[in-house]
């Protein structure tokens, strides 16, 4: 969509309520003035004109009071007349407008949702009234394949308010579903670019959870740009294998860990056993062949690589016995 053809917002200065609330009734008291001044003429004519003012005041009155308008902070009323858009309020207080002005409200506060959750929505009776409100249950996890095809359960949390109500209200159905279905795809998307855990330092749903919420936000928004909504955080708020696999990936994972454990012992026995003959040599303690030597290595690294307490052997002949 073209930059001409959005509807930009429009700013709306009102005035206020608080003279008109004095200036309004004014209107009844002067019909009334006339209707006292002129009916006990006895003149038609002037009889007729004192009813006619009557009731133009009278309904001028009445439709008066529909031009009053009390803003709360962090709302907005978008003012339509006759379906042509005129701007919007954006300042709390209490004003006056023009009376056939249709006016819809819209809140500007920050709101949050998880993925995953439903929304009910509202029933109306046959006369308009509202007999059940718009409801949202709570997030489920959404089952997906991660980038190596395993399938994961992932849900998020999004944080955004609305900052363009001009694009909220009229470039979009409803802005509130828009921003849940583009959430709940923005996730899916990501999930599929990333593989769930690395281990070459590779950008993971699991290892790099800060990079993937900023991801993730940036993703949410370029799709609700023309929504006139404003992405503030997003955070993946649960992340697991499916149940399918989830058993078997346990156990890869502890055998990960353990090789890893492993591996850093190993680095570190063959250290301690460097430095222990360098210091041997060194001090001219013993001096040891290379067979004598080798074996000195393999008992060092059986002890120190071993997972169990080393049981001492006590040698009673000579070295060479």
């Amino acid at each position: 969509m073209s930059n001409e053809d959005q509807i930009h917002e429009i700013p709306f200065k009102p005035k206020s309520g608080w003279p008109f609330i004095a200036l309004i009734p004014l209107i009844l008291v002067f019909g009334i003035g006339q209707l006292v001044a002129l009916m006990p003429t006895g003149q038609a004519a002037l009889q007729v004109l004192a009813i006619f003012t009557m009731i133009i005041c009278v309904i001028t009155f009445i439709i008066s009071f529909f031009g009053f308008q009390a803003v709360q902070p962090n709302n907005a009323r978008v003012l339509l007349l006759f379906g042509n858009y005129k701007g919007t309020i954006r300042k709390s207080g209490f004003f006056w407008v023009n009376p056939f002005y249709s006016k819809r409200k819209i809140s500007l506060r920050v709101r949050n949702f998880e993925t995953g959750s439903t929304t009910t929505p509202e029933k109306k009776n046959d006369l308009g009234k509202v007999i059940q409100k718009k409801t949202r249950s709570s997030g489920k996890p959404s089952k997906v394949n991660d980038r190596d095809g395993n399938p994961i359960e992932i849900s998020g949390v999004v944080v955004w308010k609305v900052i363009n109500t001009a694009e909220a209200l009229f470039e979009v159905d409803d802005y509130e579903d828009f921003v849940a279905v583009q959430s709940e795809s923005a996730l899916r998307n990501l999930a599929q670019r990333h593989p769930y855990d690395s281990e070459d330092h590779e950008t993971s749903l699991r290892g790099d959870t800060e990079l993937i919420g900023e991801q993730l936000r940036q993703d949410i928004q370029d799709r609700l740009d023309k929504a006139g909504v404003e992405v503030l955080e997003a955070r993946i708020s649960h992340l697991a294998y499916a149940q399918e696999i989830a058993a078997a990936m346990l156990q890869r994972q502890q055998a990960q860990a353990v090789v890893a454990a492993r591996t850093k012992i190993v680095d570190g026995a063959v250290g301690m056993v460097k430095l222990a003959l360098d210091r041997l040599q060194d001090d001219g303690i013993v001096e040891l062949d290379e067979e004598r030597q080798a074996a000195m290595v393999s008992n060092l690294l059986v002890v120190l690589c071993g997972d169990r307490s080393a049981q001492p052997v006590i040698n009673s002949g000579t070295l060479h016995t």
